[in-house]
């Protein structure tokens, strides 16, 4: 009997030492996630109309933390997991946990969100310690890593697109279109601008969403780039607009000109500071567009919607229970117009800092899951980050 209790002991005492001690990952309640981010958000008033596409999806993601529900109309509902302490419009904010949240208390005891930051100042500022989280640009990821940053990347589910505008002289002749189309490196962009953290888009979805991005081509053509442009008048011109806040956007068009005149187009770059397609005179503009959902139909019929008008392409609602044939009918229609031209999926990039649990990089229409991290260490920083 002696014999048998010392085996079970034995096997106890080994079963417990490969078992990690549980108040080691036990989440602890406490604590201020410190958080920094490069827009200034003005207002969170739902009537203010935000100045760039940055502060819109930035006070999107303040709104989804501080209510519970988003409406069919888009509008916010119901507490969320956090309330507003301290708000600065366009440099401050705090975010106190919600006691009487419905899902259950936030770990963390609240937010601190500094505003207007640039991106080189957050990176700085996560390896100093004085922050806990922020998001990276994309091309920065890989060389922040190899600084020592504890980084998390998303998915691929950002599409980089070429769209030509209609109505401009240059989007009404589809050999013009086709020709920039062909003439573009995708791969030089994914692998030199953005530092190969994406991948080449050849289709309106991800290969990781829709299966059959493969079957689009993103290789590109300069030779029958030559042959269409030889096609077309002299005087023809085009102008590639990119948003004039955003450096990776102004990179890849400066390379795009680049490929362009390679195949004897005449293009050049112009900066935009007002978002959107509606007012900008340019032939073509760069723009971005975030999945809303994983799921391939939804994901497309939000790209039919903000392109649309813009483009001229007909939104033709796909049914719910749409097969991966229809869904790849449907982009290949789109495409064969190269009204839309895509470039790359690029993914979300963070920054995080030792002490934060839990975190998991937002998918699709998602947003930060910072209700439910929790800090592993709460002892308070020596130093705060610049306002």
């Amino acid at each position: 009997m002696s014999r048998r209790l010392a085996a079970i002991s034995s096997t106890a005492i080994v079963l417990l030492a490969v078992i990690p001690a549980s108040t080691a990952r036990r989440p602890r309640y406490g604590g201020t996630l410190r958080v920094e981010i490069g827009a200034e958000v003005t207002s969170l008033d739902a009537a203010t109309t935000p100045a760039n596409a940055d502060e819109a999806s930035a006070k999107d993601q303040i709104d989804t933390l501080i209510y519970e529900h988003r409406n069919a109309d888009g509008t916010f509902a119901d507490a969320g997991p956090f309330r507003v302490a301290e708000w600065e419009p366009g440099k401050h904010a705090t975010l106190a946990a919600n006691e009487d949240y419905s899902g259950g208390r936030p770990f963390v005891d609240a937010i601190e969100i500094q505003m207007g930051r640039a991106s080189k100042d957050r990176l700085v500022d996560l390896e100093l310690n004085k922050i806990d989280l922020t998001e990276i640009p994309a091309e920065q990821g890989r060389r922040a890593a190899e600084r020592g940053v504890r980084v998390s990347t998303s998915q691929p589910d950002e599409l980089l697109a070429l769209v030509f505008v209609s109505g401009r002289p240059a989007a009404s002749d589809v050999r013009v279109r086709e020709a920039l189309a062909n003439s573009i490196d995708r791969d030089a962009i994914v692998n030199f601008i953005l530092q190969k953290e994406g991948e080449a888009a050849s289709g309106l979805l991800p290969q990781w969403s829709s299966g059959t991005a493969f079957l689009f081509s993103t290789a590109a053509d300069t030779q029958h780039a030559k042959e269409l442009w030889s096609q077309i008048a002299a005087s023809m011109k085009i102008v590639l607009g990119y948003d004039s806040g955003d450096s990776q956007e102004q990179s890849i068009a400066e390379r795009i000109v680049v490929n362009a005149r390679e195949a004897g187009i005449p293009i050049t770059a112009e900066p935009i500071a007002v978002p959107g397609l509606a007012r900008v005179k340019a032939d073509a503009r760069l723009v971005r567009m975030a999945m809303t959902s994983p799921s391939p139909r939804p994901a497309l019929a939000t790209f039919a919607d903000v392109l649309g008008a813009s483009a001229g392409i007909e939104n033709e609602a796909l049914p719910d229970d749409a097969s991966p044939q229809q869904i790849y009918d449907y982009q290949r229609s789109v495409l064969r117009s190269f009204s839309v031209v895509p470039i790359a999926w690029v993914p979300r990039v963070y920054g995080l800092s030792t002490r934060v649990r839990d975190w998991r990089a937002p998918g699709p229409g998602e947003s930060w899951p910072l209700a439910d991290v929790w800090l592993d260490n709460l002892q308070a920083p020596t130093e705060k980050a610049n306002p």
